[in-house]
């Protein structure tokens, strides 16, 4: 009887390992291919072996480095249905207890379907628990096999990797790429990234928690992030049709473009979110865009936008704080930190539906208007314009305080500058007081025809330009495109030149680095005035009345588009026998007097007989 009651016990002692072992396998393939933790790659090796783990980084992650702790010890092995964990214990009991209390703390604990842990759960109970409720919908989705599984806030291993984090790590400053051996013994390990190798001026970011059975041998898994991106863009004028900025074509928002003075210009910035970002237990997002002294920043103008797919859902100004540029500082910002967890606590306008998940972009738009310290296209042959830059600073880290900065993107706005030489046609002197208006064919929206003012202003009233004692007339701030010029009135004693064109032809192309002005040209169409009206400038000297060329290019060497235009002295000429026509005049003045005098006294005198 004893020994069939013995041989009963051993029998079920058996069957609660066997239970165990299966437990424990299910946790390890649970943990390490339903998507909880990266995919691993391993090859067999003898029962019981420490292995190593190697975490290689993703989307070019600069020098980031780990910490592992090691949550329970467990004898490793490798088997054809992937790693058996057996023997788990705690690393010690108050680490145990830590994450026990994490568990318990667990949003989802009192969730239907949920088994509680017993009274005093052992390590093997709290494998158990993970294994049941550690996966799910609640832990993400994986992205390919090189990302891995984003562990979300609500997910039972973030409250226990929250808890652990704060502990002293069984070892940091594991570099990426590396293999890491397991001096401290197999078992089950957390890795989160350390926070002293996450550094704002590298274009690093984050783990998200990072789960692994590390044991037998060895394995390697991704990290489990991305870094941010931030987007600017600037919208042409010819581009702009009346809508709603978010309506138009996205073909037509380029790197460059070309404006006139006191033109308002629309830009928009358009930055991603980490792909861990349910990690965040709050998220730092915060645009930063640096205008050049030729932009004024347009009150108002600012909205933000969450865009999910092609769907613009525009996100409550009481969700973000705005600062505008001044003359201390050019920067604009657009920084969520309004709420207590950042972007997190966005709202939607008009209390809308608000959706905001790894997959949303957060997209900026505003406008400034370009103004009289705008810089001209092709000053000192450079073709710089007017830039301006955006970065993107945000939370870099999901377990630890911290922010990271994005690449800079930057995108130009053109301007360009007319100077008109008026000459005598004949001596090439320059000629004061002559009075042009110079207008556009069409204004920027293709509708009506505008005057251009002296800043290069545009106006719908007739703006008379003069030249100066050097015969110059010089605009700077002109958009492409043509103009009609017209001499309304030449200087005294000369004949003004027909009305004339010219086009502002600039070419922009994208020279690898984004869309820039790699050429300024023009043409002029002088209506066939060839000897009056020509491009460039002449050599200053006396001539037969035709200009003579000094540089016949439209365009010098400080993007100015040069005309000269030479007008027609008028000449009286002389008259022989000047004296005798004179003496003639004078004479026939004095017979016309006498003959009035003598009809006056004839009058007189018939009147006086009458009387009589």
């Amino acid at each position: 009887m004893r020994i069939k009651r013995k041989m009963e016990e051993k029998k079920m002692s058996m069957s609660k390992n066997i239970a165990r072992l299966a437990v424990t396998a299910g946790l390890t393939a649970a943990l390490s291919f339903s998507g909880v933790m990266a995919p691993v790659t391993m090859a067999f090796a003898e029962d019981g072996a420490t292995g190593s783990i190697t975490i290689n980084q993703v989307n070019g992650n600069e020098s980031t480095k780990f910490k592992a702790y090691q949550i329970f010890k467990a004898t490793v092995t490798d088997k054809t249905e992937g790693k058996i964990a057996q023997n788990i214990e705690w690393t010690n009991p108050d680490l145990g207890n830590k994450v026990i209390s994490a568990i318990e703390g667990w949003s989802g604990y009192n969730a239907p379907g949920v088994t509680k842990l017993p009274t005093k759960p052992t390590a093997q109970d709290v494998a158990e628990f993970l294994m049941a409720n550690a996966d799910g919908p609640i832990a993400g989705s994986a992205d390919g096999t090189t990302k891995g599984t984003r562990v979300a806030t609500d997910n039972v291993l973030y409250a226990v990797a929250n808890a652990v984090k704060n502990e002293t790590p069984t070892v940091s400053g594991i570099p990426a790429g590396q293999p890491w051996n397991a001096t401290a013994g197999s078992g089950y390990y957390l890795f989160v990234t350390d926070e002293s190798s996450l550094v704002a001026s590298n274009k690093n970011t984050g783990t998200s928690p990072i789960f692994a059975v590390v044991g037998g041998s060895a394995v390697t898994v991704y990290e489990k992030t991305n870094i941010p991106t931030v987007e600017k863009k600037v919208l042409d004028d010819s581009k702009v049709t009346g809508t709603a900025i978010t309506g138009e074509d996205e073909a037509n928002w380029k790197d460059a473009a070309d404006s006139q003075i006191g033109q308002v210009v629309n830009y928009k910035l358009t930055g991603t979110i980490a792909d861990n970002y349910a990690s965040y237990d709050s998220y730092s997002y915060k645009f930063k865009d640096t205008l050049e002294k030729g932009l004024d920043f347009v009150d108002g103008s600012l909205s933000v936008y969450a865009l999910n797919g092609d769907k613009y859902t525009e996100i409550a100004s009481t969700s973000y704080n705005v600062t505008e540029p001044s003359d201390s500082s050019r920067d604009l910002l657009v920084d969520f930190s309004k709420g207590e967890k950042g972007l997190k606590s966005a709202t939607a306008k008009n209390g809308g539906t608000l959706t905001i998940d790894a997959n949303t972009k957060i997209v900026v738009f505003y406008k400034a208007k370009l103004n009289a310290k705008a810089v001209i296209a092709g000053a000192n042959n450079k073709l710089e314009g007017n830039p301006n830059t955006v970065t993107l600073e945000y939370s870099n880290n999901p377990m630890a305080a911290g922010t990271g900065t994005s690449v800079p993107d930057t995108v130009v706005d053109y301007t360009y500058g007319l100077q008109i030489n008026k000459v005598d046609l004949g001596t090439e002197a320059a000629l004061e007081g002559a009075q042009f208006t110079i207008k556009t064919t069409v204004d920027e929206n293709n509708k009506v025809a505008k005057y251009v003012a002296k800043d290069g202003t545009l106006s719908d009233d007739e703006v008379v330009l003069t030249t100066n004692a050097k015969g110059l007339i010089q605009l700077t701030g002109l958009d492409a495109g043509t103009y009609t010029v017209t001499e309304k009135k030449a200087p005294n004693g000369y004949t003004a030149v027909s009305p004339f064109e010219f086009t502002i032809d600039p070419t922009i192309k994208d020279d690898g680095q984004g869309y820039k002005l790699t050429k300024l040209e023009g043409t002029l169409d002088n209506k066939g005035q060839n000897d009056k009206v020509i491009a460039g400038l002449t050599d200053g000297k006396s001539g037969d009345n035709k200009l003579d060329f000094k540089d016949g290019t439209l365009t010098n060497d400080d993007g100015t588009f040069n005309i000269t235009v030479g007008d027609t002295k008028q000449v009286s000429l002389p008259l022989t026998g000047l004296n005798g026509v004179t003496f003639t005049w004078i004479a026939g003045g004095a017979v016309l007097c006498i003959g009035v005098a003598h009809l006056i006294r004839s009058r007189k005198q018939a009147e006086e007989s009458e009387q009589e």
